[in-house]
């Protein structure tokens, strides 16, 4: 019963996961058109600049929701473990589409420092506003993310409304000081912002790809509870744990047993096993008995 419970949440976040990440691509689209006419409007380059950056970002975020569609599918022969990882796939491209885009901001923020541009900053203001609205909308339905894709996706959504913060107070002050270098400054630190937060994103993707240890699981913790635990284990090794996403987490290990245990308490010990490494972040288990007068085949069978 608490597997079918957990089971069905599951599916209930992949399907909000799926439409908030739709309805992020149809705000950003209908933006990024909006946001092309408002460049010529005010006459400003950073706002035009911006509409080809969240162009850039709807493709990518169009990619990223065609491929959490496809995450959501059953393992087959081809892929045993199950599509998860494309949905990770979907977070490193718009990732790497987050990174290019704040490069372009400081590309263009930096000259502005030393050659001030006047701009329409009544137009501005009124954009401005439209912008922290709509992308604000946007990050919300995406800010309670679990899944790396979506998380991914939140963060452009987060860099576009300080983006349009920053635009809206820049504007403001411009209006009332005739202060025109307040604009590029605020688009470097904002950028400087994002770089920073896409680098510890990207090292965290970076580890899920190497196998890395998931940071929410302790093996030494696991192999002393165990042990403690189940009195019928003499030893457990050769443990290996790793994470296809992010959230499902997968185990392998040896159990060394008693020679005299009986079938029905090592039905009984395994059932127990796995129920505990599930309350411990571990969804999928693969144990491998072996008994005391037994040699373990495996070359690093003593980790």
């Amino acid at each position: 019963m608490k597997k079918e419970i957990h089971n069905h949440h599951s599916v209930i976040h992949n399907d909000r996961a799926e439409e908030n990440i739709k309805v992020a691509f149809l705000l950003n689209l209908l933006f990024s058109i909006l946001e092309v006419i408002g460049g010529f409007l005010t006459n400003s380059i950073s706002i035009f600049t911006d509409s080809i950056h969240d162009f850039g970002d709807s493709i990518s975020i169009g990619v990223s929701y065609l491929l959490e569609k496809k995450s959501k599918k059953k393992s087959d022969n081809n892929y045993t473990y199950g599509y998860l990882r494309y949905s990770l796939l979907g977070a490193i491209i718009t990732s790497i589409v987050l990174l290019t885009g704040s490069i372009i901001v400081l590309y263009n923020a930096i000259p502005r420092l030393m050659h001030v541009e006047k701009i329409n900053y009544d137009a501005m203001i009124i954009f401005a506003i439209f912008g922290v609205f709509i992308n604000g909308y946007a990050a919300y339905r995406t800010s309670h993310a679990k899944k790396h894709n979506e998380k991914a996706i939140n963060l452009h959504m987060l860099e576009d409304v300080m983006g349009w913060i920053a635009v809206l107070i820049g504007s403001i002050l411009i209006k009332l000081f005739k202060l025109y270098i307040i604009d590029p400054i605020l688009s470097i630190l904002i950028a400087i912002y994002i770089l920073y937060h896409v680098y510890k994103y990207m090292k965290e993707v970076f580890y899920i790809f190497m196998e890395k240890v998931p940071d929410n699981i302790n093996i030494d913790s696991i192999k002393v509870d165990i042990k403690e635990k189940f009195n019928l284990v003499k030893d457990i090794h050769h443990i290996h744990i790793w994470t296809l996403d992010g959230i499902n987490n997968y185990l392998t290990a040896h159990i060394l047993i008693d020679d005299n245990i009986n079938k029905k308490d090592l039905i009984t010990l395994k059932h127990d096993i796995k129920e505990y490494l599930e309350t411990n972040n571990i969804k999928h288990s693969t144990l491998e008995f072996e008994f005391i007068n037994e040699e373990c085949e495996s070359k690093n069978c003593s980790n």
